[in-house]
C-alpha cells in the first residue's frame, strides 16, 4: 500500500466519531497524540461525560481543565506532573492497577474501550505501522476498541515487537508532523552518585536490568560502566541505558528470555533515543502484560529491579504512589519487577532513594504518613539503598530491619527514628 498525505482527514473531522458517555483511550508518555486532542476538545461542547483512560501523559492536556467539567473526566492509571494538580477524586480521579493487569484490564472489557486515540509511524511497504515509543498497554486498547483513530507521524520512530498493526485495522486517520516529547534528565547529586555506586556493587556481570528514567537511575546506569554482558527487561528506558547498550556494557548475551534483545514497553529520552531504536532490530517493545508479568521477569537471570519510592518505613514497608492522600504517580510496574525480581534466580529487587527530600524532611520513617499508600509490602521488600549504604531486609525480623534502616537515614535523623521506633513498639 502506497501512503499518501492525501488519505487523512482533519482532526476535527477525524474526532466527530467520539460520542458522549464514551470511553476513550489516550495513548501516552511520549506518544501522547496531541494533535488528536486538540481535535477533541474542538467537540467538547457537543460532549458529555466521555471518559478519557490513560497511563502518564506528556505536555499539556486541555481536558483537564475545569472549563470541560460536563464534556471530560479521567479515569489515569498513572498521575503525570501535568495532572497532579488537577486531581480532584471526582472527575479528574486515579485508577490502581498493577501495569502487568492493566491490559487484561482491556481486553476483558472489565473497563470496555470504545476509541482508541493513537499516535502511529507511517505505514511501511506492506502496510503495517507501529505504535513506537509507547506500546504499553497502547496494544490492548487497539486490539479492545470498536474504533481506532490515529495520528500518522513521520517523527514516530518504527519500533519492532508487539507494536506493529496493519494500517488497514485504523478506521480514520491524521496526517501530523508533531516532534515528539523529550525528556533529558539534570545531572545526578552527590547523594545520587553515592546511591548509583551502592546500587552497582549489587550488580553482577550477566545481570538482567530492570530500571526507569530520571536522574537517580541515570547515576545508577553511570556507575555502571565497567560492567559486562549485562542485560535489559524494563518496563521503561532512556538516554542512559542507550549509552550502555551503544559502549557494549549491554549485550543482553546473559539473557534467557529474548537473548540479544532490550526489552520494554516504553520509552522516553532524547531525539537521539528515538533515532537510535528507529528500525533497530536489537530493540523491542512487547505488551505491558507481558514485559511486566512476574512470571516471565523471573525467567531471566539475576535480575536486578531497580524503583524508587517516596518514603519507607522502619518495617520495609513502601509508599510510592502518595503523599498522605494526594496521588502523585501511580502503582505501574514496581511491585511486577520487585515480585519478578525475588523469584529470578539470583535476583535482587532494590529500593534506591535518597535519605532526605529536598526539602530536607526523611524518607526513613517510623511510620507512613496517614493516607499513604503502601505500593510495594514488608514481605516484598528486599534490598533498600540511600547514600549511607545497603539493608538487606529478607530474613528479617520488624527490629532488626529497623536497625538495619536507621542506619541508612541521614545521621541527624537517626537518634529521633529510635525514639520513635521504642516508643511505638513498647
Amino acid at each position: 500500500m502506497e501512503f499518501t498525505k492525501q488519505m487523512g482527514v482533519s482532526a476535527e473531522e477525524a474526532l466527530q466519531r467520539v460520542q458522549s458517555e464514551q470511553r476513550v483511550f489516550v495513548q501516552g508518555g511520549a506518544a501522547t497524540p496531541h494533535t488528536l486532542i486538540r481535535g477533541l476538545l474542538s467537540h467538547a461542547s457537543r460532549l458529555k461525560n466521555v471518559e478519557l483512560i490513560h497511563l502518564h501523559t506528556e505536555g499539556e492536556i486541555g481536558y483537564s481543565d475545569e472549563a470541560y467539567r460536563s464534556s471530560f473526566r479521567i479515569a489515569s492509571l498513572f498521575v503525570g506532573s501535568n495532572l497532579r494538580k488537577k486531581m480532584d477524586y471526582d472527575r479528574v480521579d486515579y485508577l490502581p492497577c498493577f501495569l502487568s493487569e492493566v491490559p487484561q484490564l482491556f481486553r476483558s472489557r472489565k473497563r470496555p474501550i470504545d476509541v482508541a486515540l493513537i499516535h502511529v509511524s507511517p505505514p511501511d511497504s506492506h502496510g503495517l505501522c507501529s505504535l513506537g515509543v509507547s506500546v504499553d498497554i497502547a496494544k490492548a486498547a487497539v486490539e479492545s476498541a470498536s474504533t481506532i483513530i490515529a495520528q500518522v507521524n513521520p517523527h514516530m520512530p518504527r519500533v519492532h515487537g508487539d507494536g506493529i498493526l496493519a494500517f488497514d485495522e485504523i478506521d480514520c486517520f491524521v496526517d501530523c508532523e508533531d516532534i515528539l516529547p523529550e525528556r533529558v534528565d539534570a545531572l545526578p547529586n552527590e547523594a545520587e552518585i553515592k546511591i548509583g555506586r551502592h546500587v552497582a556493587s549489587l550488580v553482577e556481570e550477566g545481570a538482567t536490568l530492570q530500571v526507569g528514567v530520571g536522574t537517580l537511575p541515570n547515576a545508577v546506569l553511570s556507575a555502571l560502566s565497567g560492567h559486562r554482558h549485562l542485560g535489559v527487561h524494563t518496563e521503561t528506558w532512556s538516554d542512559g541505558m542507550r549509552a550502555l547498550i551503544e559502549s557494549g556494557v549491554v549485550d543482553n548475551s546473559k539473557k534467557r528470555v529474548h537473548p540479544g534483545r532490550s526489552v520494554s514497553s516504553f520509552i522516553i529520552g532524547s531525539r537521539a533515543t528515538y533515532d537510535f531504536i528507529h528500525d533497530n532490530t536489537s530493540v523491542i517493545q512487547l505488551d505491558a502484560g507481558y514485559v511486566n508479568s512476574p512470571e516471565v521477569i523471573s525467567r531471566n537471570p539475576k535480575v536486578v529491579a531497580i524503583n524508587s519510592a517516596v518514603e519507607v518505613d522502619l518495617t520495609g514497608q513502601v509508599c510510592a504512589d502518595s503523599i498522605g492522600h494526594a496521588i502523585i504517580s501511580g502503582v505501574g510496574g514496581q511491585m511486577d519487577f520487585i515480585r519478578g525480581a525475588s523469584l529470578s534466580e539470583g535476583g535482587k529487587p532494590i529500593i534506591a532513594i535518597t535519605a532526605r527530600t529536598k526539602k530536607g524532611k526523611s524518607r526513613l520513617v517510623s511510620q507512613l504518613i496517614p493516607g499513604a499508600g503502601v505500593v510495594t509490602t514488608r514481605a516484598h521488600v528486599h534490598y533498600v539503598v540511600t547514600e549511607y549504604g545497603i539493608a538487606d531486609l529478607y530474613g528479617k525480623t520488624l527490629s532488626e530491619r529497623a536497625k538495619s534502616l536507621i542506619l541508612l537515614a541521614h545521621p541527624d535523623d537517626r537518634e529521633s527514628l529510635e525514639r520513635e521506633w521504642r516508643n511505638l513498639h513498647r
